[in-house]
């Protein structure tokens, strides 16, 4: 079958890389893609939000699957749009609609359903304009830290971890009063702050049934030892050390299970990956967020990882069949490192030449592409913020880590960066 990836980061690379060795894969499309992606597929120029455009090329490439990389286009419904589109109503469709994917487009909507199901997270209460005034009384007599989070899709940064309460009150303001992140804070929740270890779990369900998939941890501040500025993302490693066999249990019996039946009772059909961001306190979980899709590196180690073909995995999640299904896993480790821009997360220069990828064809590390671009001349040039990421397979977390930034030791672009110490606190 020919299949249309919508996206353009290391997340659909991946992805790409698993679905073209799919006996069952006949053609691989990405919207847009990016440079990697264009070796191993057909890249179109698309933006993932341009259902029309993205309908119309389902039709003249005869797709019969689509899987949603990014949670905007899912978060503004292409699931509805394709369902209720006679002509495209036939295809596949990876990915919740609308009503589901507010799991992670509303704060506010997912803490409301984790009350409501007696899901384990942080206490909250939700403030807008019509309850300003309380929740500026409710912030100054709460515990440090706080946290306030922008209830809508805000690009990765409208978490913010406050330490005091001046500074508390004046992000509050700026979120509600100044717009700081747009519509998407105009709500915003305030909560508890968590003290712990984080890590990610997957899901993959058909509204049904469901399966798991390899856990991952990610590593999102930009400096040595977990220091400096917030990222979308500098690393990830799979397995996650820490995940006991009791651990494993507790996340199946008080998040897993009562969110898949929670969501069958509140009657939202969720079809599609559902990604658990956790905390683990004193051996407990609590949920963080939801996501609507895979992540962004920790598809990098989890797709590496699951053996099965992935075309006939989501060919069971449409047939509602992901109960027949056995995930299997390689047991390695997998670890995944970022390479970015110079000055990223802050102001960073595209279109810098790249350097060394031809070096690696034969390396052991699989290299992804997350923000890249074929240059006028065919070469590949950067275009983002994360520009490349390293994926290598060890005997534990430290062979994997120095296998990718071995691999990444031998390319070279302007101010490029990436952490050597991903998955640091288990070596």
């Amino acid at each position: 079958m020919n299949i249309l990836l919508v996206g353009a980061g290391g997340r659909e690379h991946a992805l790409a890389w698993k679905l073209a060795q799919s006996p069952h894969c006949t053609k691989v499309f990405v919207a847009p893609g990016n440079a990697g992606t264009a070796q191993i597929a057909t890249n179109l120029p698309i933006g993932i939000s341009d259902f029309d455009a993205i309908g119309k090329a389902c039709i003249s490439h005869n797709i019969k699957l689509v899987i949603v990389g990014p949670e905007e286009p899912l978060v503004k419904g292409i699931v509805d749009f394709f369902n209720a589109n006679t002509a495209l109503q036939h295809i596949q469709m990876i990915g919740p609609n609308k009503k589901a994917a507010q799991m992670e487009g509303s704060k506010s909507f997912a803490k409301a359903f984790m009350n409501r199901h007696h899901i384990p997270t942080a206490v909250y209460k939700k403030f807008d304009s019509n309850n300003y005034a309380e929740g500026l009384t409710y912030i100054q007599q709460h515990s440090l830290p706080v946290v306030l989070k922008a209830d809508g899709l805000a690009a990765g940064k409208g978490v913010l971890i406050c330490h005091n309460h001046i500074e508390a009150l004046a992000e509050y303001e700026l979120m509600i009063q100044q717009n700081k992140f747009g519509a998407a804070g105009n709500t915003l929740i305030v909560e508890a702050f968590l003290t712990g270890i984080e890590m990610s779990v997957f899901a993959l369900t058909d509204g049904e049934h469901y399966v798991m998939l390899p856990e991952a941890k990610d590593y999102k501040k930009v400096g040595e030892g977990d220091t400096g500025l917030n990222t979308g993302g500098m690393g990830a490693i799979s397995p996650v050390p820490f995940l006991t066999d009791e651990l494993q249990s507790k996340i199946r019996t008080q998040i897993v299970i009562p969110t898949i039946d929670g969501l069958k009772q509140d009657n939202i059909d969720y079809k599609g990956v559902l990604f658990i961001g956790l905390i683990i306190e004193d051996g407990s979980p609590k949920v963080i967020e939801y996501n609507c899709r895979f992540g962004d590196p920790e598809t990098e180690v989890v797709i590496p990882r699951i053996k099965n073909d992935l075309i006939e995995l989501f060919n069971a999640l449409h047939e509602k069949r992901l109960h027949e299904v056995v995930i299997e896993v390689n047991p390695q480790t997998a670890a995944a490192v970022v390479a970015v821009s110079g000055g990223y997360p802050g102001s960073y220069t595209k279109q810098q030449p790249i350097a060394g990828l031809n070096d690696l064809q034969a390396s052991e590390s699989l290299i992804f592409h997350a923000g890249t671009a074929l240059s006028s001349d065919g070469s590949v040039e950067t275009n983002g913020g994360r520009v490349l990421v390293a994926t290598s397979f060890g005997k534990d977390i430290n062979e994997a880590v120095q296998k990718s930034t071995e691999a990444l030791s031998h390319i070279s672009f302007e101010g490029i960066n990436f952490r050597t110490d991903i998955g640091y606190e288990f070596y």
